[in-house]
């Protein structure tokens, strides 16, 4: 049983193999241009996590908002100007056109 191990993985591998073809100048840019994209990332990544503490620290300081009382209306009673304009109350529709042909009207079976 052989105990020798890779020194590389192939993807570095190619990425070497990629890299050789170039000159050291262009070697050198592309690797640290990949270093500060690692670099932007984790910064990004950071700087996120932050706010969001943040943002979850403020929000636990700030007083819930009471609890809706009956009758106090809903979302679509505090729109304001965004409120939908109020429609005209509903035409008749259906069998209110039928005139002649809509069914007649049997009298109720009850109390005489």
């Amino acid at each position: 049983m052989s105990a020798v191990q890779p020194l590389a993985s192939a993807k570095s591998q190619i990425f070497e193999s990629l890299l050789w073809f170039l000159p050291d100048w262009v070697q050198n840019t592309v690797l640290v241009l990949i270093i500060l994209a690692v670099l932007a990332t984790w910064i990004i990544k950071l700087r996120n996590k932050i706010v969001g503490r943040r943002a979850l620290r403020q929000a636990q300081t700030q007083p819930v908002p009471a609890a809706a009382q009956y009758d106090q209306g809903s979302g679509a009673d505090h729109l304001g100007p965004y409120a939908p304009r109020q429609t005209q109350p509903q035409q008749p529709s259906g069998a209110d056109f039928l005139g002649a042909y809509a069914p007649q009207r049997r009298p109720e079976d009850g109390t005489a």
